[in-house]
């Protein structure tokens, strides 16, 4: 039996567009709210570079990347054709315009998962086969 956290209102999630949650570890969910008030979870990270998935355009079932305009299944998380990948999905649950995320995944679904870090390199200790 799962455990749900209450989040927001579905009111709280901007009409297509998105919500950050944070968590004590990993990378922030965010929630994602389509034209027809259907709402998913996915991790705020884009499979191709880590690109913020809460900054792009939703459209249709569909968010776009904001880097480099990958398109992300928000019921999936794949990436669509052409493009291969997938962002790990969070279970969502809504009950009278009130938004739950299951708490256990909240807290342990993903967490390894980290952004990439932008900038200049160092090839200091590099090891030339791993570049």
């Amino acid at each position: 039996m799962s455990d749900w956290k209450l989040i927001c209102r579905v009111d709280d999630i901007p009409l297509l567009g998105a919500r950050r949650v944070s968590r004590a570890n990993g990378l922030e969910v965010s929630l994602f709210r389509t034209g027809q008030d259907e709402v998913f979870a996915l991790l705020d990270r884009c499979p191709h570079k880590g690109g913020p998935l809460s900054q792009g355009i939703v459209f249709g079932r569909s968010v776009a990347c904001p880097l480099h305009n990958w398109t992300i299944g928000l019921a999936d998380g794949q990436a669509q054709a052409p493009d291969v990948g997938c962002t790990p999905r969070f279970q969502v649950r809504v009950e009278d315009g009130q938004v739950y995320l299951d708490a256990d995944e909240l807290q342990n679904h993903a967490t390894e998962l980290t952004r990439p870090v932008a900038g200049p390199t160092s090839r200091k200790g590099c090891n030339a086969a791993a570049c």
